[in-house]
């Protein structure tokens, strides 16, 4: 038996609205979709095919990345990669961190520390020295965060930043906000920021952080900030199943294309690599015929000098 890959090579790149898009899906001839996005998006988009089940997807998606403080974790270092980890590129990457879950025990400490290196990170315009965080693209967006934090502040959390100009908004120029106190029921707790706001919440058993993993959509990456194995094995026994990457001690982030870049529910579908995408962009094709039939054996062997198909690729 001869095995082959049949390569689609049509890239459908998506830069508008996804209605925009519906004319081009529902002519039925889109085989492949690569999408980097919203789920909102990909969902408009396969679903506007006619024959959706014809479709095939690879997509990356957005994340509501948790950061888990536990109570033995180096605080200073804990609270540095929390600060960029959620601030870098205004926030606005899949890989962001939007979520820190802190231990009751060392809770009042890590959000001081926090406020430290949150500070570091200088809003103002792009072509500046030592700026961090620049004014937000989308006109809608300071707008938004705006609304989460009133939302957390209504149900009793608290911006731990606000004497340093932390929600503060001139123009599309948002000042990086510390939320502390956010809990299940907000909407901080569970949207997706995509901006510059680090919400933070407390726990005192490790069972609340299995309940918001488990009841969380995000299923791209969790970031756990320990110094025991004994203590972080059971999280990385349900993280497992759940993201499709676990950084110890360290923030969310991309991988050289080596390590797969993969995530589940909500975040992904399927993984983002070189060979990852060969194979999803890829259907196999096989030329089989009866080994003993020396007549059909004479046509498939005659097949690797005539037919294109066997052609070496170039």
């Amino acid at each position: 038996l001869t095995l082959t890959l049949t390569l689609t090579l049509t890239l459908t790149l998506t830069l508008t609205l996804p209605h925009h898009q519906a004319p081009i899906m529902q002519s039925g001839l889109v085989d492949v979709l690569g999408f980097i996005g919203g789920a909102k998006g990909a969902d408009a988009l396969i679903k506007g095919h006619p024959q959706p089940h014809r479709l095939k997807v690879f997509s990356q998606l957005e994340g509501k990345n948790l950061a888990v403080v536990m109570a033995d974790a180096d605080l200073d270092a804990a609270a540095a990669a929390v600060a960029t980890g959620g601030l870098a590129y205004n926030g606005q990457r899949c890989t962001a961190i939007k979520l820190v879950m802190v231990h009751d025990s060392v809770a009042d400490v890590f959000v001081q520390k926090l406020l430290v290196e949150v500070a570091k990170k200088v809003p103002g315009l792009p072509w500046e020295d030592g700026v961090s965080v620049t004014p937000l693209p989308e006109p809608t967006k300071p707008k938004y965060l705006e609304d989460l934090i009133a939302d957390a502040l209504g149900k009793g959390a608290t911006l731990a930043n606000k004497a340093a100009g932390g929600g503060g908004l001139r123009g599309a120029l948002f000042t990086p906000a510390v939320v502390d106190g956010v809990k299940p029921g907000m909407r901080l707790f569970v949207e997706e920021q995509f901006g510059p706001v680090v919400p933070v919440a407390r726990y005192s058993d490790i069972a609340e952080v299995h309940k918001a993993l488990y009841d969380s959509w995000n299923g791209q990456q969790a970031a756990l900030f320990t110094s025991s194995a004994e203590a972080a094995a059971p999280l990385v026994d349900a993280l497992s199943t759940i993201v499709g990457r676990i950084n110890i001690n360290a923030q969310c982030g991309r991988s050289p294309d080596a390590v797969p870049f993969s995530g589940r529910r909500s975040s992904a579908m399927g993984t983002m690599s070189v060979t990852e995408a060969l194979r999803a962009f890829s259907v196999e094709t096989v030329v089989a015929y009866p080994a003993k039939d020396a007549a059909s054996a004479a046509v498939a062997t005659g097949l690797d000098s005539r037919a294109a198909f066997f052609a070496p690729l170039e």
